[in-house]
This record gives structure tokens, sequence and C-alpha cells, in this order.
């Protein structure tokens, strides 16, 4: 069974950081694509940044240049760090990837950026 595990949110000041991680099981991690995305409340979930297994990356406008993904296959885990936290930073976030053509889904961690 496919399982993503995040943890790290919390409250933090505007301008701080916060380093998210998501811990996979169930599937050969070291070939897997890796996601995390956001969802603000009201709002759609939106992509924030990807990781493929070579470790190429992609960021979201909204959030490059501030925020990092990076994986460790000996631990089966994806992290996301976010650095310059902006108030319109603060959503859920989950980690997402695609297994045997499913997409499967953490169950979210919240962040909130305060003033």
């Amino acid at each position: 069974q496919v399982y993503l595990a995040e943890s790290g949110g919390g409250l933090v000041q505007a301008g701080g950081s916060l380093r998210l991680a998501c811990r996979a099981s169930g599937i050969n991690f070291s070939i897997s694509r890796m996601g995390w995305y956001r969802q603000a409340p009201g709002k759609q979930r939106d992509l924030v940044a990807t990781i493929s297994r070579e470790g190429n990356t992609n960021y979201t406008d909204a959030v490059n240049g501030r925020f990092t993904i990076s994986r460790d296959n000996a631990r089966s885990t994806v992290y996301l760090q976010m650095n310059s936290l902006k108030l319109e930073d603060t959503a859920d976030y989950y980690c997402q990837t695609t297994w045997t053509s499913v997409n499967y889904w953490g169950r979210g961690t919240q962040v909130t950026v305060s003033s």
C-alpha cells in the first residue's frame, strides 16, 4: 500500500523558514517523480515544485528562488525547504506521486505565515 506522510508544517513569521518532509512507502521511491502542492483556504490545489528521479527540479514562479525541493532516496523522503516565507505562502502543503498510473497524496501539513 502506498503511503505518503508529510511533516514539518507550523506557524512561522513572515521572512522565516520551514522545512517540510514527506516520507514515502509502498513505492520504488528512487525512480518516482515527487511533487509538492499547496492549497490555500477557499482556493484550488496548485503545484509548488517537482523533482524527477534524476533530481531535475521545477518550481512555480511564486516560489522560485525561495523554495528548494530535494530528495533523499536512502530515506525515501522528499523535502521542501521554504525560505523568505510570505503571508501568501499560508496553505496546506501536500506531497504527491504517481505510481502504476495512480496518483497518490499525503494528508497534508499546514503552514501558517504570520505578520
